[in-house]
Order: C-alpha cells, then sequence, then structure tokens
C-alpha cells in the first residue's frame, strides 16, 4: 500500500533545511508559509523524519482535540528532553501521562496558586531594588533572578542558604550556555552527544546535571525525614499528592517533574516579562493607558485584583501573541490513519502546531508584526487561533501559574519604578536552544522611583 503524500515543502537538503531552521527559525517559517501555504513539510533533524508545520486553526483545532490513542506526543513523538528525563509531563505518553497530570494540576491552580501572590510581589520588590537608577543595564537578567527566585521559593520551597545558592548556580549555567546554537545542536542530534571529559560541551553539561541531581535529591530526603505537613511550596504539595490507587509520586518521578517545571517555567516567563516592559515602553500610549488601570487599585495592591485587570491581561495576551516564547507546539505522532484538512496521514507521521505563524496569520490578527493589546479586548481569540501556552492534552499545566507570575511582576515594576529604553533600536527575538527571547537582553535605565516623579510631576503643576 503506497503512503500518502504529505503537504509541500522545499525540496532543498535536509541538512540545508535543519540548518536554516537552527539559524533563522521565524524567516524561514514564514518563507515555506508564503510558498506552500499553511500546512508544509520539513525534513530537520536528527534523523531528517518528515514533519508537518501546521498553523491553520481548523487543523490545529483537529489536533488538538483528537483522541490520544490516535495522535500523541511524549518521548516517542520526539518532545522528551535528556534534562527533564523519563518521567516528565513532556515524556510521558497515554496513562501515564494522564496520571502525573492528574497529580500536578491542583498545586498549580486556584487558591493555592494565589498563596504565593505577596511571596512573588516580594522577591520583585528585593531584585528590582537593586536596579542602578541612571545606568543601563539588561531587563532580561533581572526577571531571570526574579523568575529563578519564584521558582526556587514558590515551586521547590527552598529558602536562601547554601543549597539554595548552589542550585541556583548550577540551574543557570545548564540553562544559559554559552553558546547556545551548540547546545541546540546537542539536544537535536543524539549521535552528537559524547562524553569526551569535563571540558567537552555535553561533559561538562553531564556534570552539571549530576550535580543538580544530588542536590534535588537531597532536598527530597530531607523532605521525607521531616515531613512537616505545613509547609505549602509545590515539591511539598506535589510530595503529599496521591493517584487514583493511593501511591505517591516516586524520588524519580518528582525530580522529573521539577526540572520540567523548572525549565518551562523560568525563562519562558523571564522572556515573556522582558518582552512586555520593551513594548510597553516602546509605546507610549500602552505604558499610559496600563498606568492609568493600576493607578485604579490605590496603594493596596491585591494580586487577585491585578490578576483580574483587563488592560493588563490585553498587555500580556498581546506580548505573548507576538514573539510566543515557544515557537512550536509540542510534536504529535500519527498512531493510526488520520485526516486533518483534506490530508490523509499515515501512522509515524510527525504534526507540529506551529504557534508562531498562526499568531501572525492577517486574517485573524491584522498588522499581525504591530504591538495592539486592543485587539484582545475587541475580541476573543478560540484555543486553535491563540495558544502560546499550546493545547489539547498537552496545554501547558503551568499556564495559570506563568500568568499570575507575569502579571503581578509587571504591576509591581511598573507601579515602583520610571523606566525608559536605554536606546531607540528595535529588540529582535534571537533563538535561545529551542525558544525565542529578546536579542540584546532589552537595554533599560531606571529614572527613577515613580511615587517620587509622579509627587515632582504633582508640585511642578501646582
Amino acid at each position: 500500500m503506497s503512503a500518502h503524500k504529505l503537504p509541500n515543502g522545499p525540496q532543498t537538503h535536509p541538512w540545508v533545511q535543519t540548518y536554516q531552521w537552527l539559524t533563522n527559525p521565524l524567516e524561514y517559517m514564514e518563507d515555506c508559509a508564503k510558498s506552500y501555504g499553511d500546512m508544509f513539510t520539513l525534513r530537520i533533524g536528527p534523523v531528517f523524519t518528515p514533519q508537518v508545520f501546521i498553523s491553520n486553526p481548523q487543523a490545529i483545532q483537529q489536533i488538538f482535540t483528537t483522541d490520544p490513542k490516535q495522535l500523541d506526543s511524549g518521548t516517542p513523538a520526539g518532545s522528551g528532553s535528556p534534562l527533564l528525563g523519563p518521567n516528565s509531563l513532556l515524556s510521558l505518553e497515554g496513562k501515564p501521562h494522564q496520571r502525573q497530570r492528574k497529580l500536578l494540576t491542583p498545586p498549580l491552580h486556584g487558591e493555592r496558586m494565589q498563596a504565593y501572590g505577596d511571596l512573588i510581589c516580594e522577591i520583585t520588590q528585593q531584585v528590582t531594588s537593586e536596579w542602578p537608577v541612571g545606568e543601563t543595564f539588561t531587563v532580561l537578567s533581572s526577571m531571570q533572578e526574579i523568575s529563578f527566585q519564584v521558582i526556587l521559593k514558590a515551586v521547590f520551597g527552598l529558602k536562601d542558604g547554601l543549597r539554595y545558592e548552589k542550585l541556583k548556580e548550577i540551574l543557570i549555567a545548564i540553562l544559559n550556555p554559552k553558546r547556545p546554537i551548540v547546545r541546540a545542536i546537542l539536544l537535536m542530534f543524539p549521535l552528537l552527544r559524547q562524553d569526551l571529559g569535563p571540558r567537552s560541551p555535553w561533559g561538562s553539561y553531564l556534570r552539571l546535571r549530576q550535580e543538580m541531581d544530588d542536590l534535588i535529591y537531597a532536598e527530597i530526603q530531607e523532605r521525607r525525614s521531616l515531613a512537616d505537613e505545613s509547609r505549602s511550596d509545590i515539591l511539598s504539595l506535589m510530595m503529599a499528592a496521591r493517584d487514583e490507587a493511593g501511591e505517591p509520586m516516586t524520588d524519580l518521578e518528582l525530580r522529573d517533574e521539577l526540572m520540567t517545571l523548572l525549565v518551562a517555567g523560568h525563562e519562558t516567563t523571564a522572556s515573556s516579562l522582558a518582552w512586555a516592559l520593551y513594548w510597553i515602553h516602546h509605546q507610549p500610549e500602552v505604558w499610559e493607558k496600563l498606568m492609568q488601570e493600576l493607578d485604579t487599585l490605590g496603594e493596596n495592591k491585591d494580586p487577585n485584583a491585578i490578576f483580574r485587570l483587563p488592560y493588563l491581561n490585553a498587555v500580556c495576551s498581546e506580548t505573548m501573541r507576538l514573539y510566543p516564547v515557544a515557537m512550536l507546539g509540542l510534536n504529535r505522532l500519527v498512531k493510526s490513519p488520520l485526516e486533518i484538512a483534506g490530508y490523509k496521514f499515515d501512522p509515524g507521521t510527525i504534526l507540529v502546531p506551529c504557534i508562531y505563524l498562526n499568531h501572525h496569520r492577517e486574517d485573524l490578527y491584522p498588522n499581525s508584526k504591530q504591538f495592539q493589546p486592543d485587539r484582545f479586548l475587541e475580541r476573543q481569540f478560540s484555543p486553535a487561533e491563540y495558544l502560546p501556552f499550546g493545547g489539547g492534552n498537552r496545554r501547558c499545566i503551568g499556564m495559570a501559574f506563568a500568568l499570575f507570575e507575569m502579571k503581578l511582576v509587571l504591576a509591581t515594576v511598573l507601579s515602583d519604578w520610571q523606566m525608559k529604553l536605554a536606546d531607540t533600536k528595535p529588540v529582535l527575538p534571537v533563538r535561545k536552544s529551542f525558544l525565542l527571547a529578546p536579542g540584546g537582553g532589552v537595554p533599560m535605565v531606571v529614572t527613577g522611583k515613580r511615587q517620587q516623579n509622579q509627587r515632582v510631576l504633582e508640585t511642578n503643576l501646582v
């Protein structure tokens, strides 16, 4: 029986396609979409399996609603990672995936999540209090510091001390490699992962990972021996969770899920925050409208009231639309014959929901290259039209927590500080392993405390 024809795509050699995808992903995807439409086939590493990139909302809706027995992600689809481990939500499929998702959902939602509101605001104020007034600095590094502290204190439940500092140091080394393109290639091509000693790229990575694992397992063991039921951090809640058979997560499962929350929640949130601060200060009318909304809250800014602000929500949504940190949704592997948007796909085919291209459809988002938060006040977009956190049974489990953190950090920074961009050069996205980050880290200058500036302004007006 002959295989069904896949959507068209570039006819260049797979090595050429892989190189273009690694070095210039956005332009390459946009060129492919112009030439081949909203479904096209690329052959990119490691084994050059054809991957169908999809930015058609109807087709994406079908992907998100198809039974996982017929179409699912996980390690067989290429979504696993040597850092996250085999028990990560991203690596699992089928029943094990459903079990872990059920165990992890409660700590990251509802009242439990809101309990971290004050902590997020405190961390933000502590980090930004060290900003140098009048000097240029990169906002991204500050947002990474805030995001790290939120994860290590709210998720891991670590307090300042030796283990906290050591874990932070190792995580920074792992998540911010000196040569991100080398790391991306190593992660894409397993054959290149050779331990040639501590100075080799893969050897140094493995040693860092082992040091980190030792620290995480030591923390888990300490928690088990102390068994403090009053703790409310996410690790403690994960350790207390039980599945339908009354079984807890194993140490291995806890380690892999902690790493997933850390990797998926750190760089993504930090980059989104840096982008948001760039756009807010790049467009004075956005800053003005947002400040008017924040000022309606008065002095006591309740985290839940901040979370519900409509224009702040629109600004966050537009930030994640324009340059979504994850360019692609998780790969899906076709497990039994499937028809989507007129194409018949054979088992073994990889389908890739393309978040970036979907977010730049002119029929959905007119003037898609422009930052226009009002578009999210004027209409609602379906989960297949707007999908910065993916969708279906693979939607990011930390979505609610990430949005909560993003809004609280922005509200705290903007209420406390008067800032401006350090120069007028546009900030452009760069690839950081498999994610998009703002190139140059968004250089900014703090001009003073906002309350002081407000008082000076009011005095001058009188």
